[in-house]
């Protein structure tokens, strides 16, 4: 039945190779915990207390939420499968719950290290130590995703508006105000530009590599890592980080929820509500410094 189902996969739902082969994979495994904990040779014969015994194997060999649920989804899709070509009558995977996902807590920068970076770093006169600049103090300053700014273009950078038009996710446009300061780096910026190309066209894009190119992911990351690793206390160093930071920043300052969602472009607030845990920290530990009774 194993073979009927990863011909199934390939012929009548074109499963990529990638996905065919982690199947396969899983199914495998399964089938050998089977044969050695009930010497069981059909997965056919499988019940609901047999896929709960791997499950709970699985937990305890050490492996990971995500991989023990995308095992479990291996299983729903094969005893589907067997149910569709009635060789089971019944499916035993029905009652097997997913487990839950402890959101992870996303890092961030403390703010001494963001504000000294931006002080302290070494960024050299030319082209690429301001282009270097700019990447760091838009990522932190605006939140932008790492897609964003690569796709960003002069025309978007309105600087008479202070505001900076960006094309997110779903191909939705937001509009994301700058500072007095990002503002006067900007315009210094733009002057190393023109020197360096000789001119600046509108649908030039705002990042790029020397010979004008639209920068990278790699290289954005490069950028990124370089500063954060002389300044930053934290293993994670990548445009992302930037991001969080920004969001987190705001929130402990006393931002509106709503306001930080709409300048991260988030279509939902759950995703922005990640960010409240550092501030809602802070209130407790204020809490419990201040109040009487704490």
């Amino acid at each position: 039945m194993l073979f009927s189902f990863i011909s199934f996969l390939e012929n009548e739902k074109r499963a990529s190779p990638h996905t065919v082969l982690a199947y396969r994979r899983d199914l495998e495994t399964f089938i050998d915990f089977l044969r050695t904990a009930f010497g069981m040779e059909n997965p056919e014969e499988a019940q609901h207390a047999e896929i709960r015994a791997w499950m709970v194997d699985l937990i305890e060999e050490g492996h990971s939420v995500a991989t023990v649920n995308r095992k479990m989804a291996t299983l729903r899709s094969f005893y589907k499968f067997l149910l569709k070509s009635e060789i089971i009558s019944r499916d035993p995977t029905f009652k097997i719950q997913s487990l839950k996902k402890g959101r992870k807590l996303p890092a961030f920068i403390q703010e001494k290290e963001m504000v000294d970076l931006l002080r302290e770093a070494n960024f050299n006169p030319d082209f690429e130590g301001q282009r270097d600049r700019m990447v760091m103090e838009i990522l932190y300053l605006t939140g932008m995703r790492l897609s964003e700014l690569i796709g960003l273009k002069w025309n978007a950078v309105d600087l008479g508006n202070a505001q900076i038009k960006v094309l997110g996710k779903g191909k939705k446009y937001r509009i994301i105000p700058i500072s007095l300061g990002l503002q006067k780096n900007i315009i210094s910026y733009q002057k190393v530009f023109k020197e360096t190309f000789s001119l600046l066209d509108e649908n030039d894009y705002f990042i790029v590599k020397l010979n004008r190119r639209a920068a990278y992911p790699m290289m954005i990351y490069r950028i990124v890592r370089k500063y954060l690793e002389i300044f930053v206390q934290t293993t994670k160093k990548s445009p992302h980080l930037m991001r969080h930071t920004f969001a987190t920043h705001l929130l402990n300052k006393g931002a509106d929820l709503n306001a930080v969602k709409d300048l991260l472009g988030h279509s939902s607030l759950a995703a922005t509500q990640v960010y409240t845990h550092n501030s809602i920290e802070k209130l407790k530990a204020v809490y419990e410094q201040a109040h009487p009774k704490a």
